[in-house]
């Protein structure tokens, strides 16, 4: 994945708020706004459609309803990206 993506889907506090509901835990978008509240479902979708891009999180059907999931691996990976380039000195302490 690329830093950048990363960085800008981490960049939004209500997207950090989701990827914590989500460690864990399989959500739908509704289960997410009852947990967020106060965030409407349209704009939860929209947060949930750009982590999805980034490949922040896993995704399952189950008849109409999609099911949210982080996706670690992933998160660790673009962390451990950014420490190569931005901390390389802390790698391995």
């Amino acid at each position: 994945m690329n830093s950048l993506i990363f960085a800008k889907a981490m960049a939004d506090e209500t997207r950090q708020k989701i990827m914590s509901h989500l460690c864990c835990n399989w959500l739908c978008v509704s289960d997410v706004v009852e947990k967020l509240g106060g965030v409407s479902q349209p704009t939860v979708s929209h947060h949930l459609s750009v982590l999805r891009e980034a490949g922040l999180v896993h995704t399952r059907r189950e008849g109409k309803q999609i099911f949210y999931s982080l996706n670690q691996d992933a998160v660790a990976t673009c962390c451990g990206t950014l420490m190569q380039v931005f901390a390389p000195e802390k790698i391995g302490i």
